[in-house]
């Protein structure tokens, strides 16, 4: 169900075969970028802090330190450009991947990533910091303390190695992600059965969740799924969820 593409016209057509039962409604809640919010709360990177706590776009915010625009003056290619970075540098991307990915030169890409690091410190030091403790130690844990093991960090193949690296880099975040998810799960589903909500969860995508709840009980259950994913876990910066709901799976997007 996960790797229904939605960006292909196929994945739309098939979206819109699953509805809900008559008198029902879906409800959808997607947390907004969650990743980056706990790579601001694990790194306690300050610009990074500052952009979620002032509900700044946090790819305009990289895009004018990248590439040195005021904020407001940042086009939209250079923010394109920033939100590759963004989310490409918990996955450890190097700089051939970048130049890829939007179409620069190697040369070009490196000094994005390079410009980057200087400006978001506290995100490079976690990144060194987190690195060299899985060499120490043999594994990298979440927040709430689910640990997994890197033998990979210690080969003596160059690509198996970095492969290593970037795992050490990403699990802290993606693993407290996701453990931020099932937490909310287990508290939306337990607030619905308090509350005698006619409605269930239906289903769990990466950073979303799919409701289906009768639509006389749609607006208590869209107040349920904000404050438990919002609340799943206090961080250094706001957690957001943004809902939309629809007759069928196609229509909450």
């Amino acid at each position: 169900m996960q790797n229904i593409r939605t960006r292909a016209e196929l994945g739309k057509q098939i979206r819109k075969a699953f509805k809900p039962a008559e008198g029902n409604v879906y409800i959808d809640a997607d947390y907004s970028q969650i990743e980056l919010r706990v790579l601001a709360h694990i790194s306690q990177d300050e610009n990074m802090i500052y952009a979620f706590k002032h509900g700044e776009d946090i790819h305009k915010q990289a895009a004018s330190k990248v590439f040195g625009v005021p904020i407001e003056e940042v086009k939209k290619e250079q923010r394109s450009s920033a939100k590759a970075v963004n989310f490409g540098i918990v996955y450890g991307i190097s700089d051939f991947g970048l130049a890829n990915q939007i179409g620069v030169s190697n040369k070009e890409a490196k000094e994005y990533i390079n410009q980057y690091l200087e400006k978001y410190s506290g995100i490079k030091h976690f990144m060194d910091d987190i690195v060299e403790s899985a060499k120490a130690k043999g594994y990298v844990e979440t927040l709430f303390g689910r640990r997994r093991y890197i033998p990979e960090i210690k080969s003596n193949n160059y690509m198996v190695r970095q492969f290593g690296n970037r795992v050490a880099m990403n699990t802290p975040i993606q693993g407290t992600a996701a453990d931020i998810m099932k937490i909310a799960m287990i508290n939306v589903n337990k607030a619905l059965k308090e509350q005698k909500i006619n409605g269930k969860i239906v289903l769990q995508i990466h950073d979303e969740l799919l409701l289906e709840v009768s639509k006389e009980q749609k607006e208590q259950a869209k107040q349920i799924l904000k404050e438990c994913m919002e609340n799943a876990m206090k961080l250094s910066v706001p957690l957001e969820v943004e809902l939309s709901e629809g007759t069928s799976w196609y229509e909450v997007k």
